[in-house]
């Protein structure tokens, strides 16, 4: 079986370890390394089988375990230098979300794919659901007309322990690196990253409305316009509101918070000519036209069962999230970074509890404004809120030509 090995062991990286557990049982993998800074415990769910190794340093681990595939669930301002060590060692990656924080970065991943005969998967696992082929079907099919718009709606909450877990956590670069740690580059990328895949299936099914005309091509992000927020004095957003108009005219648009009021999981509303779609992606429940409520469609494949599957079959199995699907998210997240900081709001706009590491702050009626923003395809300052600045508007970066 492939040889199989984790870089980032700990947090996240115990998600990880539970599937890579079954896999191992099953006898479809065999791990042998794990990799972290801090201490790697084995826990009764995620068992350090005999022959794993445990190192603090990812580049002695590849040396003596040549792993066939690693696994990469480190900071995201890690995730390129480490992945270009494990290609020169000869190995396949799942590389967590976001997988690089600009496009210079993508094309230089892309090349050294290339090079070294290699592929990419991105830890978009919610790009993996039943939920999601529903839906992208039922757009593709004309159920809903034509689309004229897809939006994303999400209040969760962080305490102030969440963004002191580590010296990155809320920052926007860390010892001159880019790090860019805000609600939709990491804890809600997958809301912007499901949006942007079901308009890349709507515009290619020629379902969509849009004049077109910007020269750019119609599924490549054009231009953002970015409202974005904070409630504590953090480098980051964790609120907000963003709109990017796609190359054919097609406009996705996020509203969405840290500073929540009642929990939203997370929806993605395609709205369209002659109906109206929503999955709520965390939990793949789906409406469609003629449901009555939500409903449960079950069943996602792992990424990591469909690397191995794509490494046995490169013909037969495509890899759900290659690099080259995430390179518009990617260009997206490059826009947000070079937008203004965010804008540090009142202390009077804001409910606090807790205290300590468990405090949060929750910004007021803000799930009333992100609801109305997601279903008019508005920016928070098109709904009359009155703490909303003008948006940042800017052109995006083109699209890569290598992938």
């Amino acid at each position: 079986p492939p040889r199989v090995a984790l870089i980032g062991a700990n947090g996240h990286g115990l998600w990880h370890r539970r599937i890579i557990a079954g896999l191992h049982d099953a006898g479809r993998l065999e791990l042998v390394g794990l990799v972290d800074v801090r201490p790697v415990e084995a826990a009764p769910d995620a068992p350090i089988p005999p022959g794993a190794g445990v190192f603090t340093e990812h580049r002695r681990m590849l040396a003596e375990t040549r792993p066939d595939v690693v696994i990469i669930c480190t900071p995201p301002h890690t995730h390129l230098p480490i992945a270009l060590d494990a290609l020169a060692a000869g190995a396949d990656l799942l590389l967590e979300k976001p997988p690089v924080l600009s496009l210079d970065q993508h094309r230089t991943l892309a090349a050294a794919l290339r090079r070294a005969n290699r592929v990419c998967q991105v830890g978009f696992q919610a790009l993996g659901s039943v939920a999601l082929r529903e839906l992208t079907s039922a757009v593709v099919d004309g159920r809903l007309g034509t689309i004229t718009g897809i939006s994303t709606v999400a209040s969760w909450q962080r305490t102030d322990g969440y963004y002191a877990r580590a010296p990155w956590a809320g920052r926007r670069s860390l010892d001159g690196r880019p790090v860019l740690d805000g609600v939709l580059a990491n804890p809600l990328a997958h809301a912007l990253m499901q949006c942007l895949a079901v308009a890349e299936s709507a515009i290619s099914a020629g379902v969509t409305s849009g004049a077109g005309g910007t020269g750019t091509p119609p599924s490549w992000p054009a231009q953002i316009e970015l409202e974005h927020y904070r409630v504590r004095p953090i480098e980051v957003d964790d609120t907000a509101s963003l709109r990017v108009t796609l190359g054919g005219g097609l406009p996705v648009v996020a509203a969405v918070t840290l500073a929540g009021e009642e929990f939203i999981a997370g929806e993605v509303i395609v709205h369209g000519s002659t109906g109206r779609a929503v999955l709520e992606y965390p939990t793949d429940r789906l409406l469609l036209p003629g449901d009555a409520a939500l409903r449960d469609v079950p069943g996602r494949t792992v990424l990591l069962e469909n690397l191995l599957a794509h490494r046995a079959d490169p013909a037969g199995v495509p890899l759900i999230a290659p690099l080259s699907r995430t390179a518009g998210f990617t260009a997206v997240i490059e826009a947000i970074h070079a937008a203004p900081e965010p804008v540090l709001l009142a202390e009077d706009r804001l409910v606090t509890s807790g205290t300590g590491p468990d405090r949060v702050h929750s910004v007021r009626g803000v799930n009333a404004v992100l609801r109305r923003a997601a279903s008019e395809l508005a920016l928070l300052s098109e709904t009359g809120v009155p703490w909303a600045v003008k948006p940042h508007r800017a052109a995006v970066a083109a699209e890569p030509t290598d992938g």
